[in-house]
């Protein structure tokens, strides 16, 4: 799904002909930090010398690398949406749909562990409006609706209850998100249970009778 960026959207870094090894650690140094920083203040909220402290780095340094906070922001989403669809994509038409479900639910929730700081940065652009990503959420409806296609292929075939495949979609990003989301809110309501991965075991036994056992038919 990526594109290609304009000129204006890429880091200086990449616009000379050959990155070198220090050109590239320091620009992945920026969106390290800068990730940090977006996730917990949002675009709006993030500043260029907040990135740069985060990093270590002096703002003019900063600015050698990368024109922007815009472009930093965006190169985040592009990297982001890529492994964000990357579950979807391997729902596949010829497995059985128990598992398929199921898989896909797996990975939803590995996503929301592994990368809760991503998480955040696509939920504050969504509640923004989505105004940097409008592009990409045309690409992803075509995804959902090619999968919506197979879902319901399942349900005609007696596989699965009939329903609108797009709120189990809507329903299972809700679900799986929240635990990057929300995460203190998770961790106080669980206590020591809603620490480590035991707490991600638990949430994706529940989402697997919720929806699996909800499904059936």
């Amino acid at each position: 799904m990526s594109k290609p960026k304009p000129q204006a959207q890429q880091s200086r870094a990449s616009e000379t002909r050959k990155r070198t090894r220090i050109q590239q650690e320091k620009e992945d140094l920026i969106l390290e930090a800068a990730l940090d920083v977006f996730a917990n203040h949002g675009f709006r909220g993030a500043t260029i010398d907040q990135i740069a402290d985060q990093a270590g780095l002096s703002k003019p340094n900063l600015l050698y690398y990368f024109k922007s906070k815009e472009t930093i922001h965006r190169q985040l989403l592009d990297r982001l949406l890529d492994n964000w669809l990357q579950p979807l994509r391997e729902l596949k038409a010829d497995g059985d749909p128990v598992s398929e479900i199921k898989s896909y639910i797996r990975r939803k929730l590995e996503l929301a562990r592994d990368y809760p700081r991503e998480s955040r940065l696509f939920a504050n652009e969504i509640l923004q409006g989505a105004p940097r990503i409008d592009e990409e959420l045309s690409d992803l409806k075509v995804l959902v609706d090619e999968k919506a296609k197979i879902i319901r292929s399942w349900s005609e075939a007696g596989y699965l209850k009939k329903f609108d495949p797009h709120h189990m979609f809507f329903a299972i990003w809700a679900t799986t998100q929240h635990y990057a989301d929300f995460d203190a809110q998770v961790q106080v309501v669980l206590g020591n249970v809603g620490q480590g991965d035991g707490r991600f075991e638990d949430a994706a036994r529940f989402l697997d009778q919720l929806f699996v056992e909800g499904l059936a038919p």
